[in-house]
């Protein structure tokens, strides 16, 4: 006799309680293995596929496309030991962060068919209630029904067209092999607007906000008061660690003006001499690897509890990356172990992934320290926020040509603002100071990395 067992949506990672269903994987009556993959969900910090840890016939989906459900809720319910399963009534029980049900990291999202999410119509909320009810295929039930595959890669992509009720089935994707891209939804938006006509339903009606928690409909506000913005998602993720940081991490911030005129021109030369091209992150990277050889004490963590001071034996390098869904803080892991090279490559790969909304939590999680290059903004300087629960963070600002003394007489060189916080737990001024010159030191002249290597 067949035992219905129910799933419920794990921990997906660092503090997140909820997660954004994105695309069902499975229909009700689908026979499924164990750690077979059945749903793709979002949360604030990445997008992955939810494996299930028990075999047998599906007979319950709990949740539409498009709605929030808390760690905890019910995913989906199984029947085990049914004769059309063949399964064994015992699942993995290895449902863990982010991974999946095996030793096997979870797969990353590729380019692959996607059911795009219905249109909404004119009374129906933004976003759809969690339901207690379970999701039945076909149409009685409720179920999404497509006509084809869709091509689409990014959550922003499917976002854009589920808020605005654009049908992705309808668009030619600009992409490679048709991958629909979000310049392709942006430009079907203003054809239809031009138009006066409309691939696009109708605006939804926001609900109240008591029909539904999840819905992203704003608070009432006194007239003239201003807006209120929902602090959740990314946003409300990236708040949480920050209040973090500031509250438990007694930081401090030194900082010193460097010539990067000599590291500029190595990377020039390096990349003048063939081969794949050498970043410039890369090679900052490069030097805070070596700087955390001598000084360790920076790469560390305060375990509170037990009054003690962690410090790692590898570095696994975070950089601060800005995406259309916020700032995420990818990682290279082992970043000691690259060349400038190797790092290249690994940033380069994060940071395509962090774009398209595809980085595990894997990627996300087990810095040691981090990277902030906030000159990209086009900002000189920065005091950064730990990014707690690592001990320092290297603010690097852009580099400009400024007058500057060299070799005893002025001339423009390319300068750069470096400043670095810290733990004032783990080490004083001395060593936060050594650290800081050290790095310095190897932008203003390249070659004092050779004595480390």
């Amino acid at each position: 006799m067949a035992q219905v067992l129910e799933f419920k949506l794990p921990d997906l990672g660092e503090g997140l309680t909820e997660a954004e269903i994105v695309r069902w994987l499975v229909q009700v009556g689908d026979v499924v293995a164990v750690d077979q993959p059945v749903v793709e969900v979002e949360t604030a910090k990445a997008m992955v596929e939810v494996p299930c840890p028990y075999g047998g016939v599906v007979t319950a989906r709990f949740g539409e496309e498009g709605a929030e459900l808390p760690v905890g809720a019910p995913l989906i319910t199984v029947a085990v030991g049914a004769p059309s399963s063949g399964d064994q009534t015992e699942g993995s029980g290895n449902v863990l962060v982010g991974y999946g049900t095996s030793e096997a990291p979870a797969r990353r999202r590729r380019v692959r068919p996607a059911q795009p999410a219905p249109a909404p119509s004119p009374a129906a909320p933004s976003r759809p209630a969690v339901s207690s009810q379970p999701v039945t295929s076909g149409p009685a039930g409720g179920s999404t029904v497509t006509d084809g595959p869709v091509a689409v890669i990014s959550p922003l992509v499917r976002r854009l067209a589920r808020e605005n009720g654009l049908d992705l089935r309808k668009l030619t994707g600009s992409g490679p092999d048709g991958l629909i891209l979000r310049a392709d939804v942006e430009g079907a938006l203003r054809t239809a607007q031009e138009r006066g006509t409309s691939h696009v339903a109708p605006a939804p009606v926001p609900a109240p906000a008591s029909t539904s928690a999840s819905a992203p409909t704003l608070a009432p506000v006194p007239a003239g008061a201003g807006t209120r913005v929902p602090l959740k998602g990314i946003r409300g993720a990236v708040a949480d660690k920050l209040s973090r940081s500031r509250r438990e991490i007694p930081d401090a911030t030194c900082w010193v003006d460097a010539d990067a005129t000599e590291l500029m021109r190595a990377r020039a030369a390096m990349n003048a001499a063939g081969g794949p091209k050498i970043s410039l992150v890369a090679l900052l990277a490069r030097i805070c690897t070596a700087a955390l050889a001598r000084f360790p004490e920076l790469n560390s963590t305060v375990d509170q509890e037990a009054r003690q001071i962690v410090r790692f034996d590898h570095v696994h390098l975070g950089f601060a990356a800005q995406t259309e869904r916020g700032l995420v803080v990818p990682v290279v892991r082992d970043a000691h172990a690259r060349d400038a090279e190797g790092l290249t490559a690994e940033f380069a790969r994060l940071t395509e992934t962090a774009r398209a909304g595809g980085l595990t939590p894997a990627e996300l999680t087990g810095g040691t320290f981090t990277l902030n290059n906030y000159g990209v903004f086009g900002v000189d300087g920065s005091t950064p926020i730990i990014n707690h629960p690592e001990a320092a963070m290297l603010g690097v600002g852009r580099i400009v040509p400024k007058p500057w003394v060299h070799e005893g007489e002025l001339a423009v060189r390319q300068v750069v603002q470096l400043s670095l916080t810290f733990d004032h737990r783990v080490c004083d001024g001395g060593t936060a100071g050594g650290f800081l010159r050290y790095v310095a030191d190897c932008v203003e002249q390249p070659a004092v990395l050779l004595r480390t290597l």
